[in-house]
């Protein structure tokens, strides 16, 4: 790991030291480093905007650029994924050298101007996505879990991520085997996937939270032409087995089925 991340995230820590300000999520020597700021930035009609900001630095940080995740409660989906495509873009100008509290300070000075021509090109791009075919770079995510404790709580949270990244699929029960197959754009996707492992969403044995660390990527691919795209996300129970593999065969996943969901019995 960087030796250059770890000063910078001990500088973040001291710098952003109010409440909730920094929190370590995940700390590795082989996945690198995550954490979330939280900020407060006046945005056009100066009212104040608290914004979260999920960086994931690599092992080879800063020689890599980090990963981003961006959410708030008083910006759209569409907005947010704006601030984060921005803050990528500064961040290519500061290749090499510890950026984030630089690529904060220029969104504390800039967000005005990223709504606002976030909400000038929102039309433009509403009619260039009407021309082109809903399969462009759509990509399947099929996980496995190994428990759920505060289920109905888990559940809750996993639907409110797939809401909020435009995310559809299934959450599905088969006896002990809980799968979440998910198809949406790949950056949404990989941000999904950073939230799974890296939030509190479950609780332990003694009921205290917990980050979900029982939790299988079985399968990450892009959608292929005969395979259909599921048009909700929805949690459905099956009490047998063909119950189950019928939903992966009617949206042209049997392939998926038969190589990764029957080897989950043994």
């Amino acid at each position: 790991m960087s030796e250059l991340a770890l000063e910078e995230l001990s500088a973040l820590a001291a710098i952003y030291c109010e409440p909730d300000g920094c929190e370590v999520l995940a700390v590795s020597e082989t996945h690198g480093i995550t954490f979330r700021i939280q900020i407060s930035v006046k945005e056009l009609l100066d009212t104040d905007v608290l914004l979260k900001l999920l960086f994931h630095l690599p092992v080879n940080y800063p020689s890599t650029l980090p990963d981003i995740s961006v959410s708030s409660d008083q910006l759209t989906r569409a907005q947010c994924t704006d601030v984060k495509d921005k803050l990528l873009e500064q961040a290519k100008k500061h290749l090499s050298e510890p950026m984030v509290h630089n690529l904060i300070l220029w969104l504390q000075q800039h967000l005005k101007c990223v709504i606002k021509q976030s909400a000038t090109v929102c039309h433009e791009k509403t009619t260039l996505s009407k021309g082109k075919s809903t399969e462009d770079g759509i990509w399947m995510l099929l996980l496995h879990l190994d428990h759920m404790r505060a289920k109905a709580k888990y559940i809750k949270t996993v639907e409110k991520w797939a809401s909020d990244l435009r995310l559809t699929g299934r959450l599905m029960f088969m006896g002990k085997i809980i799968l979440i197959l998910l198809q949406g754009d790949r950056s949404n996707i990989k941000e999904y996937l950073i939230l799974q492992k890296t939030s509190k969403v479950d609780v332990d044995s003694s009921g205290k939270k917990c980050k979900e660390k029982m939790i299988s990527v079985l399968c990450e691919t892009e959608v292929q032409a005969q395979q259909k795209r599921f048009q909700t996300f929805e949690v459905k129970e099956y009490s047998r087995l063909d119950e189950l593999q019928k939903e992966f065969e009617a949206a042209g996943l049997t392939t998926l089925f038969s190589e990764f969901v029957p080897p989950l019995l043994k």
